[in-house]
């Protein structure tokens, strides 16, 4: 080749960047709420993302490990929005380095990106979604999952237990509670609404009667009335099915304003330090009973405990509930590029699929033929000093 035209060709990849982000270097993108109140738990995710690949020094199959950290919230909303995720997954699509997607954080933003990168042919892992029409036929709506495989094929998967488990569960320990009569909330959304149609149902099957279910406007300054109306029922048990987002705090403060001192159950969606802030805990302590997909990080074992360790260690800080879900996906990811040997999302997608016996922090465990993890432990948690309390494992 001439000198000139190879002296030419040389400034060229090196300004365009062909090889920084070429053959050599595949990348791992993250979306996640990262502005508003649910930053505290995305940024244990990522924390969890950032020490799965130190753990191989980013770098996998001979290939450079690029990671980034993108936002799915806007200053707007204040939580994830519609409009973003759609942004991203259109992003991370046009992008031939980017070779796995990990998110969502919501499972509402998950349908929106699942289609899209499933027709591309793009890994997606979640470390945090939970709506079982995601990922099972006969649970969901009449056209889920099949609605998010518009190629035919699997390409989501999630390591957390998905919600049919946990509203099970949920109800066994409010009838072990003594639990009889329970009023249940929800903030309308796909994940709120669908673990709270999960607990009525259960609820149904167990003697438990359900009192009213409301649907609540989670940008609501107070929710007085609705405490009233519910304080007239008198109930055992308040449902929510929601998240800190949501406005579970504010709703929290309200009930016991009103003079209740009755038992409030909340899914996994608030197992996060900012839902007690939100609530003040002088009105959770001792009355708040939060299920949980797994059981809290510092009380893992194994590798989890571990991860556990090093994650103190670097970030000098408690991780909340789902860091170690973080850490996990981004591990199975790493695993799956390893096996696969190349550069090629069609291969990595098939080799997280074939993901069998993993021993991960979280346990050993395997992906379905649905992409759900065979996980199915659940804890029970309540808040005493101010902090979350594992009291019990609730199913396995």
């Amino acid at each position: 080749m001439p000198r000139l035209l190879l002296s030419l060709l040389t400034s060229f990849v090196i300004t365009s960047g062909v090889l920084a982000e070429g053959a050599g270097t595949i990348k791992i993108v993250s979306s996640l709420p990262r502005t508003g109140s649910a930053n505290s738990q995305s940024s244990s995710i990522v924390n969890g993302i950032k020490l799965a690949i130190d753990d191989v020094g980013a770098s996998v199959a001979g290939f450079k490990i690029s990671y980034e950290d993108w936002d799915d919230a806007s200053p707007e909303r204040g939580a994830w929005d519609p409009a973003i995720e759609t942004a991203n997954a259109d992003r991370a699509v046009n992008d031939a380095d980017v070779m796995a997607y990990i998110g969502t954080y919501n499972s509402g933003a998950a349908k929106i990106s699942m289609p899209k990168l499933n027709q591309a042919g793009l890994v997606m892992v979640s470390p945090a979604n939970t709506w079982p029409g995601l990922t099972k036929p006969g649970i969901g709506e009449p056209n889920e999952p099949m609605v998010y495989r518009p190629s035919g094929k699997v390409s989501f998967f999630r390591v957390v237990p998905a919600d049919d488990i946990q509203g099970y569960v949920a109800v066994l320990w409010a009838k072990e509670l003594g639990v009889k009569r329970a009023f249940v909330l929800h903030d309308r959304e796909l994940y709120g609404k669908g673990i709270a149609s999960i607990f009525i149902k259960e609820a149904a099957k167990h003697d438990i009667q359900i009192l009213g279910i409301e649907g609540i406007d989670p940008k609501a300054a107070n929710y007085r009335s609705l405490a009233t109306k519910i304080r007239q029922t008198a109930p055992d048990l308040v449902y929510f099915g929601g998240t800190t987002q949501t406005n579970a705090g504010q709703l929290v403060k309200d009930l016991r304003a009103s003079g209740m001192k009755v038992k409030f159950m909340i899914p996994d969606g608030c197992f996060e330090t900012p839902f007690i802030d939100a609530a003040g805990k002088e009105n959770v302590e001792g009355t708040a009973f939060i299920t949980f997909g797994g059981i809290p990080t510092s009380k893992l074992e194994g590798n989890g405990k571990k991860f556990y360790e090093a994650y103190k260690a670097r970030y000098q800080s408690e991780p909340e509930g789902y860091a170690a879900y973080g850490y996990e996906a981004m591990r199975v990811v790493l695993d799956g590029i390893r096996r696969a040997g190349k550069k090629d999302r069609a291969a990595i997608v098939q080799a997280v699929a074939a993901t069998k016996d993993f021993d991960g922090a979280l346990g050993r465990w395997s992906f379905d033929e649905n992409g759900d993890t065979t996980l199915k432990t659940m804890s029970a948690n309540t808040v005493k000093g101010g902090k979350f309390e594992f009291v019990k494992i609730l199913g396995d």
